[in-house]
């Protein structure tokens, strides 16, 4: 039987992110992190033009920085140097100016692998214990923790299990742990695009009566295109041939970037909004995809998930109680309170206006996009909560 401190089921980036943050706590305590994924990171970062991407928030730029991560990744992190946020056959638009907000870019496009290849790069494998390629086929609670049945027959003790496997966690629902699911009735057909001009730095978000869209600049000049539609409409234009997508794209999408050129592989996602009804029991903590699933519009999600990483990381660095102590992962929880509800809630938010066709819904819309650059206070919210720094200070 295997004993560790701490199990972080799922080394994606979110887990792997948080056995980074603890990384040194860990070599300090002596304590051993197990991390379980099923799938065999590669050793060599292998670039791609269909590479899926992330939108890293300022603030998850200065959490990296704070664990000496973001030179490496920053090597191929795409900035956003400008956002602009416009209403299709209305005259309502605003733009966000990193310069305006003071910060070297408002955000930064990063291929996910590249990520990945970042973190594990930097774990020490004398302190993390890789368990992969390995699934957890089964947990139980016992006296001291959880014991988890991996798949290759093997066990394992832990003091604290962390649940970071995703949006469709078979363990949360083992545990019998209730989620609230809210379908938007659409899904997001994510694809890379390559426009004939420089996308020199900008992001575009564009809200149409049939859905949101979002084309965030990527390195090679491609751009990462997020496209919601209804389900029947979305599964009609994944069929299309990729001449007869980039046509409907394109007038959807207009032309601030000229003639679209190429695009890659699509993918379809079914869209909802997700979230755990519970975060923490004695010795567990659900974490990531499996905590809350946002909407990808406004490129909310991962970022959340990362200020959930280190705030657990934080407090369980600063505390002396038992890893597993339910007190002290109610303290995390209660930190993190306020963010969650505010991100969840201004990502539900605007996904719907936006979202909607009804005409004076529309109409108010319009007048706040124009409202925002008439009113500085309104826009450096707005500006603050794309960048991540909602509830923080710079």
């Amino acid at each position: 039987m295997t004993q560790v401190n701490l199990a972080i089921i799922g080394g994606g980036l979110v887990g792997a992110s948080l056995a980074l943050a603890l990384q040194e706590t860990a070599r300090q305590r002596g304590w051993r992190i197990a991390l379980i994924e099923p799938f065999a990171p590669g050793n060599a970062y292998q670039p791609s033009y269909d590479a899926r991407s992330t939108a890293l928030s300022y603030g998850s730029r200065l959490i990296y920085e704070r664990l000496d991560l973001w030179q490496a990744i920053a090597q191929r992190a795409e900035p956003i140097l400008q956002i602009h946020v416009s209403d299709r056959g209305r005259f309502g638009a605003t733009r966000l100016q990193a310069i305006e907000e003071g910060v070297p870019a408002l955000g930064y496009v990063v291929e996910n692998a590249w990520i990945g290849h970042c973190l594990w790069q930097a774990l020490d494998p004398d302190v993390v214990q890789w368990h992969c390629p390995a699934e957890v086929s089964a947990m139980r609670q016992i006296e001291a923790g959880y014991r988890l049945q991996l798949n290759d027959g093997s066990s394992l003790d832990c003091q604290l299990a962390v649940l970071a496997d995703g949006g469709r966690s078979g363990l949360r629902e083992q545990l019998g742990i209730a989620v609230s699911q809210t379908p938007y009735g659409q899904s997001a057909i994510i694809a890379n695009v390559s426009p004939l001009e420089a996308h020199r730095g900008q992001a575009f978000e564009r809200f149409t009566d049939d859905g949101p869209m979002a084309m965030l600049p990527l390195d090679g000049n491609r751009c990462a295109l997020v496209w919601t539609r209804t389900g029947a409409d979305a599964e009609r234009l994944m069929n299309l041939s990729e001449r007869a997508f980039l046509d409907e794209l394109q007038q959807a999408f207009g032309y601030r970037l000229g003639a679209l050129r190429q695009v890659g592989t699509r993918h379809l996602y079914p869209l909802a909004l997700v979230e755990a009804q519970e975060q923490v029991r004695p010795n567990l903590v659900v974490l990531g995809n499996a905590a809350h699933s946002l909407h990808p519009i406004a490129g909310q999600g991962y970022n959340l998930s990362l200020r959930d990483t280190q705030a657990l990381a934080e407090v369980l660095s600063d505390s002396q109680a038992a890893l597993g102590d339910y007190a002290m992962l109610q303290r995390y929880l209660q930190r993190q309170q306020l963010d969650q509800q505010l991100t969840v809630g201004f990502s539900d938010r605007v996904t719907r206006l936006f979202s909607t066709a009804q005409p004076l819904l529309a109409a108010g819309r319009n007048l706040g996009l124009l409202g925002l650059d008439l009113l500085p206070p309104a826009k450096r919210w707005f500006a603050r909560q794309a960048m991540g720094m909602g509830t923080r200070s710079l």
